[in-house]
């Protein structure tokens, strides 16, 4: 009851910021990103487009990559009309393909462009049950998947950016306090959703994606300080706000839901706060495999602090890309059998 009553207040936290902040007010102190590159997955509307505003305000050169190169450019044309000087790259990227994804890095890096952030933004909340064309669940597919074999592909470049610089690397996931939801094994869950329509629920398997980006983070960041690299990774919770997210879902009963629950909601300035945070504040240095909310630390659910599944599904998600799901998905059947 007090954190709620917090939250309606907008009390600030130890960082200063709280649930009322925007995504202008804590990148004050960042005024000037004029040395960062960033790239932005989600960034044509939403949450994901005033993160890139507000980067783009402070001088970072963006780039977009989205599945509609029409949207990324009208996105960028937004941006251009506040902040005339930014430089920013439009890619093509369809998240729920690996193929995509490595295409995308290969002409990332054909660029020779350092990168010092990457904000794992994107996400797709499906109410129709779909398979990706590597045989993933579609939800799954693409905001987790995709994301961590993107991630995976840039470390590297984002690791001796950090060495040639001396500027700390930050990777940002954008996760949902609705990760703890989910209960049950991850790993056997996603293999019965991928393979069978009738086991399908939208909203767990949104749930287990999110899940994914918290055991993602938590996996990364040990990996990352295990290599000595300069590079750290957080996961946030946005906090709750419609966007495009929901467009699948729109009706009666989704907007009497928002409506009822409108003073719970955030104004997209304020949702992109966390994230800004994260990958921005100065205070944020040498912080890794942490969870945030409303711009302040604090825990993931019980299953999300575990770091043997975490562990077990990083090392199941290297089989599915480097095997194929189907082969980690029978692997799965035998061992349990």
């Amino acid at each position: 009851m007090l954190e709620t009553v917090k939250y309606l207040l907008g009390s600030t936290g130890a960082s200063g910021f709280g649930s009322k902040s925007t995504a202008e007010q804590v990148t004050e102190n960042s005024t000037d990103l004029r040395s960062i590159t960033a790239i932005i997955t989600g960034a044509t509307s939403g949450i994901g487009a005033e993160t890139a505003r507000v980067l783009a305000k402070r001088g970072a050169r963006l780039v977009l990559p989205a599945r509609s190169i029409k949207a990324a450019e009208e996105a960028k044309a937004r941006i251009m009309s506040e902040c005339p000087d930014s430089e920013i790259l439009v890619m093509a990227l369809d998240l729920s393909s690996l193929n995509s994804v490595a295409n995308f890095v290969a002409h990332f890096n054909s660029l020779g462009l350092p990168l010092h952030l990457l904000i794992n933004n994107a996400g797709k909340f499906a109410h129709e049950h779909a398979i990706s064309e590597d045989g993933v669940e579609m939800t799954f597919a693409t905001n987790y998947l995709g994301h961590f074999v993107l991630t995976k592909l840039l470390v590297k470049t984002m690791v001796e950016t950090a060495k040639e610089t001396g500027v700390q690397g930050r990777i940002v996931n954008v996760s949902s306090s609705i990760h703890g939801w989910f209960s049950g094994d991850a790993i056997s869950y996603l293999a019965l959703i991928s393979g069978n329509k009738s086991h399908y629920h939208a909203t767990r398997a949104y749930a287990l994606s999110k899940l994914a980006n918290v055991f993602h983070t938590k996996e990364l960041a040990r990996r990352l300080q295990q290599m000595g690299a300069n590079v750290t990774v957080n996961c946030v919770h946005p906090g709750i706000v419609r966007t495009r997210l929901t467009r699948e879902r729109e009706g009666l009963l989704t907007d009497l839901v928002f409506f009822l629950a409108s003073k719970l909601l955030k104004t997209i300035p304020q949702a992109a706060a966390t994230t800004c945070y994260v990958a921005t504040h100065p205070r944020l240095f040498n912080v890794s495999g942490k969870y945030f909310a409303d711009c302040n630390e604090t825990t993931t659910s019980k299953l999300g602090s575990n770091s043997t599944e975490a562990a077990r599904l990083w090392a199941t998600s290297e089989f599915m890309v480097s095997r194929g799901p189907k082969a980690a998905f029978d692997l799965l059947k035998h061992l349990e059998f």
